[in-house]
């Protein structure tokens, strides 16, 4: 019994090591040298099959990137293997601007948009095919739309560009799981950003201290609307004063090691059950119920610019780098120089906790 996973950076880590421990072999596909098992990107279809054919594969699992879940669905029908996800719903969950005409026709709020021009000001203005804030812009007047645009249009997959008005208020990650079409809000999260990279997550806190329900409620809608009956699912969104907006809708684990907040502070293993779900194993209803023990904060890392020579830290960080890495300005996700995660009995200890961690960590760049 062989799970094919594509990727196997940092995003990836928690299905690789979920399915360690409940012994699951796993081959990872990844086309950087020594990230993964097979030098394969988790964007060859065709390479992915052919791995999944000689490794006798009985699932597959894009666990923390998005354009491979469409990979994965792909390889899944072609082979007549068990997925939780169809064709259809996977290419809906990795194209934006699919899932805003989705959200459309189902009666899901979210922003104005356009693919024709900013629908308000201020805009934002991405590729609607792309993921961690990659070609992304936000742009207060006319004046800068155009470099927007450019920006978003060379990044596209498509050459398609997104507008979308901007909407204010605190942003949330709901991290749910779907059996049968059941929806379970697992973990709500306050997703905080960094002050100059727009997108970024510099945080997540668990509980939220928001409107839960409300974000859940929104969530439910919005994976209904994109036909997830199945697996796992992660949404971000904005509760404006006129009520949630859905931000996107991802078919994965969230990027962001949101799995270990479920885990250690909401008591479900959801990189576990996305591991079961691609395998084609049963999930009891009971695995699925949230059992709040606690606070959990994520935060991540920002190192100073140059090449790395050393780095150190409390034990409650993990580095994403090894020496020799060059650090750029932090502008999308993938910027980030690795993570704290730091638990409390409250909001404000698990919050504090963290702070304390990040101030003892240590970079030296050349």
């Amino acid at each position: 019994m062989t799970l094919i996973v594509l990727g196997g950076a940092p995003a990836q880590r928690q299905a690789i090591d979920a399915a360690a421990a409940v012994g699951i072999p796993t081959v990872v596909c990844d086309s950087q040298p020594g990230v993964g098992d097979v030098e394969v990107s988790s964007e060859d279809s065709a390479g992915v099959r052919r791995v999944a054919v000689e490794h006798g594969a009985v699932g597959l699992i894009a666990p923390g990137t998005d354009w491979p879940v469409r990979i994965a669905a792909y390889v899944a029908e072609d082979l007549g293997l068990t997925h939780p996800l169809s064709v259809a719903t996977a290419v809906l969950c990795t194209n934006k601007l699919a899932q805003r005409e989705a959200f459309d026709a189902t009666g899901v709020p979210q922003p104005e948009w356009s693919v024709d021009a900013p629908p308000a000001y201020p805009c934002v203005v991405k590729a609607p095919d792309r993921q961690g804030q990659r070609a992304m812009s936000i742009v207060a007047n006319a004046d800068e739309a155009g470099q927007a645009e450019l920006t978003a249009r060379r990044g596209s997959r498509s050459g398609r560009v997104l507008f979308e008005s901007f909407v204010e208020g605190p942003e949330v990650t709901v991290n749910g799981f779907s059996v049968g079409g059941r929806f379970v809000p697992v973990a709500v999260t306050a997703r905080e950003h960094f002050a100059d990279a727009p997108g970024v997550a510099q945080r997540h806190v668990y509980p939220s201290g928001l409107d839960d329900a409300a974000a859940s409620a929104a969530a439910e809608a919005a994976v209904t609307a994109l036909g997830i009956s199945d697996g796992p699912s992660y949404t971000q969104l904005i509760l404006s004063p006129r009520g949630p907006r859905i931000m996107e809708v991802a078919a994965r684990l969230g990027g962001g090691h949101d799995s270990e907040i479920c885990r250690r502070a909401a008591g479900v293993d959801l990189a576990g059950l996305a591991v079961r779900i691609a395998v084609g194993r049963a999930i009891a209803p009971s695995q699925l119920e949230p059992r709040p023990g606690g606070a959990c904060v994520i935060e991540f890392l920002r190192a100073p610019e140059g090449e790395l020579v050393s780095t150190g830290g409390p034990a409650e960080v993990s580095f994403y780098h090894a020496a020799g890495h060059r650090y750029g300005p932090l502008r999308t996700a993938t910027d980030r120089a690795g993570y704290v995660i730091a638990q409390g009995t409250t909001r404000q200890e698990a919050l504090q906790r963290a702070r304390t961690a990040v101030e003892a960590v240590r970079f030296e760049v050349a």
